[in-house]
């Protein structure tokens, strides 16, 4: 069955009929519906994608490079959110999303391999290959929670002041023994005395920044240890190297890198008979759903993830389009604001 074949039955040409699967706005709505209504008779569902993705030059497709798996991505309630955002808001331009992990299967590599018309780049550990290889492709980028370049759109979020407000947020409360649980894809793990050593993303560093700012004018060295990133075990094992030490010594306070890691915090402190906050003041950051689910509930700093995918989406079209007007990519650079929001999983340290 071919365009042909359809446009010899309803008595018009060849190029009539692809019109009414490429750009209906060229035919009348009633012949519009009669070639459809043949094509539906005689089964034909139209134009190769293949084909039509050949002559126009695009693919149709975008696509999100993420350093995690994917199995770990759609674990992650931020990051789905996140990825919903993105498709909601390419909806009406009808591409569509590839998700592309960073790890090579075989020979085949994702950022080098898949078509795509662009992609976006998130939260990807500064040393993969993948990210290289997308910007050696010069198909449009946009950059998310990653360190901004020059002449590439990127969307950020305000980590470090949304950090520094949760950190001084305990500094008030009255705790000057303060522990940090982070994560990590690679470098050390476990107990980091010295975090300039510390190979880690845009966001960890300035989450990390913001804490430090906030407790190092206080006097307050915090006890720091970094997990591999995606466990879900990370939290509640960080939290029990923090807390294995003599109850004299460990921290009144923990500061956690994201919401998932605080929920283990806060189940490593129960199963270690800890009251939270009484005993132990927990704080997030993302303020995703879990923050509210949690008992008690999270004491947190926000982040509108889905203002982050809307925008990310938003900067990648016009950049493609940009690109099919050979017109210079609009290098803009957003910064969305972080919120500290205090819940009931902080109070005063114990006496």
């Amino acid at each position: 069955m071919t365009l042909q074949t359809i446009a010899d039955r309803v008595g018009v040409s060849r190029m009539t009929v692809s019109n009414a699967f490429s750009r209906p706005d060229q035919l009348s709505p009633t012949m519009r519906d009669k070639i459809l209504a043949v094509a539906d008779e005689l089964g034909y569902v139209g134009p190769d994608p293949a084909a039509r993705a050949l002559a126009r030059g695009t693919t149709g497709a975008v696509g999100v490079l993420l350093t995690e798996s994917l199995r770990d991505a759609f674990n992650d309630e931020i990051a789905t959110a996140f990825l919903g955002a993105i498709a909601e808001e390419l909806t009406p331009t009808g591409l569509g999303l590839t998700l592309l992990t960073a790890v090579a299967s075989g020979d085949v590599i994702p950022a080098r391999d898949v078509a795509m018309d662009g992609a976006l780049i998130y939260s990807c550990d500064p040393e993969s290959t993948a990210v290289d290889w997308l910007l050696r492709r010069k198909i449009p980028l946009v950059f998310v929670d990653q360190h901004p370049a020059d002449g590439v759109p990127a969307v950020n979020v305000d980590d470090r002041p949304g950090a520094r407000a949760a950190a001084q947020h305990l500094v008030d409360l009255g705790h000057r023994r303060i522990g940090i649980v982070t994560s990590g894809v690679r470098g050390a793990h476990g107990r980091i005395a010295d975090v300039s050593g510390m190979i880690d993303g845009y966001v960890a560093q300035q989450r990390i920044a913001g804490w430090l700012d906030a407790l190092r004018p206080a006097g307050i060295e915090p006890a720091i240890v970094r997990l591999p990133h995606g466990l879900p075990e990370s939290g509640y094992d960080g939290a029990r190297i923090l807390l294995s030490q003599d109850a004299a010594d460990h921290p009144t306070a923990i500061l956690c890198f994201s919401d998932a890691l605080a929920r283990g915090v806060v189940q490593a402190a129960q199963d270690l008979d800890l009251r939270v906050p009484e005993d132990l003041s927990v704080v997030g950051f993302d303020d995703s759903p879990l923050a509210v689910r949690m008992r008690p509930p999270l004491t947190t700093v926000r982040q509108d993830v889905l203002a982050k995918g809307h925008a990310a989406a938003a900067a990648l079209t016009r950049s493609i389009d940009s690109m099919r007007n050979n017109t210079p990519p609009p290098a803009e650079h957003l910064l969305l604001p972080a919120e500290l929001v205090i819940r009931s999983s902080t109070a005063p340290p114990p006496a």
